[in-house]
C-alpha cells in the first residue's frame, strides 16, 4: 500500500472514530437530576443522558459520517469542499458540547424523562452510585449531579478527531486516490490503455480454434 494510500485510510478512520466516539458518549448519563417531593415520598433520581443535553451533537456526529463518505467519492477541489465542511461539523459538535450542561438544561430534561416515563417516570431513590466525586448545583425545587465528565471529554475528543480529519482532508486531500478510478471514462487530455490483440472474446475464440494461446502477445510468439 502506497503512503498516499494509507494516509488516506488513517485519516478516514480517524474520522469515522471520533464520529463513533461522539454517539456513543453521547448515549451516556452525563447529570442526575433529584427532586425531593414533601415527605413521605423518596427523592427521585434522574439520570440525564448526553442525547437528551445536546442532541445536536450526535446529529452533527452523524453528518460527518456522511461528510466522510463523500471524501471517498469526491477528489479535488470538491473533496477539498468537503474537508472544510466537516472540519466545521467538528468544531459545531464542539461547542455543542462545551455550553449544553446548565442546571435548568439538565432539571428540564429530568422532569422531561419522568414525565414521558411509565406511570409518570420511572426513577430511583438516593444518589447516583459509582463513588466517584460529583459536583453538586442547588437550583429551585431540584438539583443536578454532573456525574459524566469522562464522556464530556470522550465527546469532546471525537470531535477533535473529527475536525483534524476535516483539516487534512482539505489540506491533502486533492492528493488522495478517488473511488471509481480506473472505470472512468478517458477524457479530454487522457488516452485510453492500449487493448492487446486478442483481448475480445471473439478473437480468443478464433485464436483458441486454431491451437493458438490467446494470451499471448504477437511479439513473444515469433
Amino acid at each position: 500500500m502506497s503512503a498516499t494510500r494509507r494516509e488516506f485510510m488513517l485519516v478516514l478512520l480517524a474520522g469515522a472514530v471520533g464520529a463513533g466516539l461522539v454517539v456513543l458518549a453521547t448515549r451516556q448519563a452525563w447529570a442526575h437530576a433529584i427532586f425531593t417531593p414533601p415527605k413521605p415520598l423518596p427523592a427521585q433520581d434522574i439520570a440525564v443522558t448526553g442525547q437528551q443535553l445536546v442532541p445536536l451533537a450526535s446529529a452533527l456526529a452523524l453528518a460527518a459520517l456522511a461528510c466522510l463518505a463523500a471524501v471517498i467519492a469526491t477528489r479535488s477541489v470538491l473533496r477539498r469542499a468537503v474537508g472544510v465542511l466537516l472540519a466545521v461539523l467538528g468544531a459545531a459538535t464542539a461547542a455543542a458540547v462545551l455550553v449544553s450542561l446548565r442546571v435548568s438544561a439538565v432539571l428540564a430534561a429530568g422532569r422531561a424523562s419522568a414525565l414521558s416515563g411509565p406511570l409518570g417516570g420511572s426513577t430511583t431513590s438516593g444518589s447516583p452510585s459509582g463513588g466517584a466525586v460529583h459536583e453538586i448545583v442547588i437550583a429551585g425545587p431540584g438539583r443536578a449531579i454532573l456525574a459524566g465528565a469522562p464522556w464530556r471529554a470522550a465527546a469532546i475528543a471525537g470531535a477533535v478527531a473529527i475536525v483534524l480529519a476535516g483539516v487534512a482532508t482539505a489540506w491533502r486531500g486533492p492528493r488522495w486516490p478517488a473511488m471509481g478510478v480506473r472505470f472512468e471514462r478517458p477524457g479530454p487530455g487522457r488516452t485510453a490503455p492500449a487493448r492487446r490483440p486478442g483481448a475480445d472474446s471473439a478473437t480468443m475464440w478464433e485464436s483458441l480454434s486454431r491451437d493458438v494461446d490467446p494470451t499471448v502477445d504477437d511479439a513473444t510468439r515469433g
